[in-house]
């Protein structure tokens, strides 16, 4: 039986953490408020949301088990959606 390299576990355990992060960046408010209020209205309530996280990971000295650095990175695919949605709907009009 063959043992398992700790380094090949620790360098895609970086690789993760690494594309993770890139994909959690902090979702903006870039839909129109003239044109789809709700929509904007749900993408800001979104970047508050991520902006909360932040700061329980912070105060919790990043250990909450990967399930903040989670949920940011579902908030900001959220944001990405919303802003599809509106896109969608400016070019069916």
């Amino acid at each position: 039986m063959r043992k398992k390299s700790p380094f090949v576990s620790t360098t895609l355990v970086a690789v993760l953490v690494c594309a993770g992060a890139v994909l959690a960046q902090a979702p903006g408010v870039d839909i129109s408020r003239a044109k789809h209020p709700a929509l904007a209205e749900a993408q800001m309530h979104i970047q508050q949301a991520y902006t909360k996280i932040e700061e329980a990971q912070k105060a919790n000295k990043e250990q909450l088990g990967g399930h903040a650095e989670k949920a940011k990175q579902l908030l900001a695919e959220a944001s990405r959606e919303l802003k599809a949605a509106a896109n969608y709907a400016d070019h069916r009009r």
